[in-house]
Formats: structure tokens, sequence, C-alpha cells
């Protein structure tokens, strides 16, 4: 197998949290929250986002076509930034550790581009890449195979080269199937163990 020559970062879950189900259980409680859920399609109005239209329209759209919960699809665009929280720090250290000794790295995310303004914002590592691909600029979305083709035309590298952590499974698995390496992120120590055992860090710079 070729050696790893750039790493690439999801952004939620790996560098920021993201868990609207948490803010909703916490305002409305979890009952409340799950009838919402079941009643609303929530996330396929993010992943709407997501592919490039802008949020607080989707959001208007379908606080009309649900009135009955209006307030509560509202809040998904007045509160985001309280559902993408807190960050990771120990990602961040990978991350810049990286960087450091002079290692690609490059961001593969599926984010609405006015919410990643927001995010940019609050935690500034998100902008600390090389090169960025995200799902709401180039109009495709993970585990779509476009996405992971735009990754290897921008980078110019060969899939083998690349070192993918994303905390979704679908993902990972659309970016071994074109022969990516990859790495399931539950949590960083576990990748921090992974890019050690790639000898791309030593354990002292993988530190927390």
């Amino acid at each position: 197998m070729a050696g790893i020559e750039a790493v690439v970062f999801d952004f939620g879950n790996v560098l920021i949290k993201w868990n609207p189900e948490a803010w909703y259980d916490a305002r409305i409680g979890r009952e409340a929250r799950e009838k919402l859920f079941a009643e609303v399609p929530l996330e396929e109005m993010n992943l709407r986002s997501d592919r490039g239209e802008h949020l607080a329209d989707l959001v208007a759209e379908t606080a009309a076509q649900y009135p009955a919960h209006a307030d509560n699809i509202r809040a998904w665009y007045d509160n985001w930034i309280e559902m993408a929280q807190p960050d990771i720090p120990h990602s961040a250290v990978l991350l810049r550790a990286l960087r450091a000794k002079g290692i690609p790295t490059f961001a593969l995310s599926n984010f609405g581009i006015p919410t990643l303004a927001l995010a940019d914002a609050a935690y500034p590592v998100l902008t600390e890449f090389d090169r960025r691909f995200i799902s709401g600029e180039l109009r495709t979305i993970k585990p779509e195979p476009e996405i992971y083709a735009h990754v290897e035309a921008g980078t110019g590298l060969a899939p083998e080269a690349l070192l993918f952590a994303d905390d979704r499974p679908e993902n990972i698995d659309a970016a071994r199937a074109r022969g990516w390496q990859v790495h399931l992120f539950e949590e960083p120590q576990g990748f921090a163990d992974r890019l050690v055992a790639e000898g791309l860090l030593t354990p002292e710079e993988a530190a927390a």
C-alpha cells in the first residue's frame, strides 16, 4: 500500500460537535423532540442546505409547511451555532501538528455556505487547511462519488495517498471504495493513535 501523503478531515463530530438532537432535548424535552423529528423532515432540510440551498429559505419553507412546529423549525436556523458545539480540542492539536510537519491537510465536509461562515467565525481552526472541499460550494454531498472525485482532482493525489477521518460509516465506505485510506472517527485519541501508527506523528506530537 502506498504511503499516506495527506490527511483529510471531516468537520462535524471530528473538529466540532454537531448534535441538534441534544440541543432540542435540552429545550423541549426528548419526547417532544422525537415527535418533531418524526413529523418534520429536518434532516432532509439540512441536507438540501448542504447541497447549496440557503438554510434561511429552507427553514421558512419548512415552517410554512408544518405550522404546528414552526417555532421549533425556525430555531434550527436561529440557534444553529448552539447546535454546533463544543469544539474538539484534541482534534485541533492533531491538525496543527500535521501542518507543523508540512503534511498537507484538507477538509471534506457536508456544510451549507451561510452556516459555514458562522462556524468559521466561532471556530477558526476550521479555516486552517491547505484547501477545503465543501458540499455547499460543490453542490454534491458525501457519500456521493462526485465529491470524493473533486478532492482527488483538486489535490492531484492518488486515492491511496489520502487518509480520511469521518464519523459516518457510509462516508468512510464510499471513500474506501475509491481506494482511500480511512479512519472511522469515534473519539480523537483513536485518530491520534492511527496517525502515530502511520508514522505521521510521534506520540508526543499527537498528545492532547
